[in-house]
């Protein structure tokens, strides 16, 4: 397996991953999506690659911050085929993703999961990342458009 940018012809193994993750979407929504992703220098797609095959994801933003010197890194969405669980692929994605956000001035990372979402809980609790719920809360508001 190796780790790459994700590229425009991945489009429609992506929009696969995507279901997976409970989010639906059809192929040419995610290949627009891609229009915004790629050409961002503050953002990461990075692909998990077997063979030709895209079979995992992980999505990366570097924020700046105005409260402390530094960006922080937003693990913004992360997927791994569900016939590739369990193998080491969500892990080294995370890895990866990491040390590209320390690359770009990212004093820590940030991860947000659905609580339904136990196992994923798991795994980032055993790559050392903690619920931050106890101390910080995080508000949400829909834009129209």
């Amino acid at each position: 397996m190796d780790l790459r940018p994700v590229r425009r012809q991945d489009v429609v193994r992506l929009s696969v991953l995507l279901d997976q993750l409970g989010y639906p979407t059809d192929v040419t929504t995610v290949d627009g999506r891609l229009d915004y992703w790629l050409d961002d220098p503050s953002s990461l797609l990075l692909g998990a690659d077997d063979g030709g095959e895209l079979v995992g994801v992980a999505a990366l933003h570097a924020c700046p911050m105005l409260e402390r010197t530094g960006r922080f890194g937003r693990l913004v969405a992360l997927v791994v085929d569900d016939r590739y669980r369990g193998r080491g692929v969500g892990h080294a994605l995370v890895g990866a993703a990491e040390r590209w956000a320390q690359e770009a001035g990212c004093v820590f990372m940030e991860v947000t999961s659905s609580r339904s979402r136990e196992l994923a809980h798991r795994f980032y609790g055993k790559l050392g990342y903690e619920d931050a719920c106890g101390s910080k809360a995080r508000f949400v508001k829909p834009l129209a458009g």
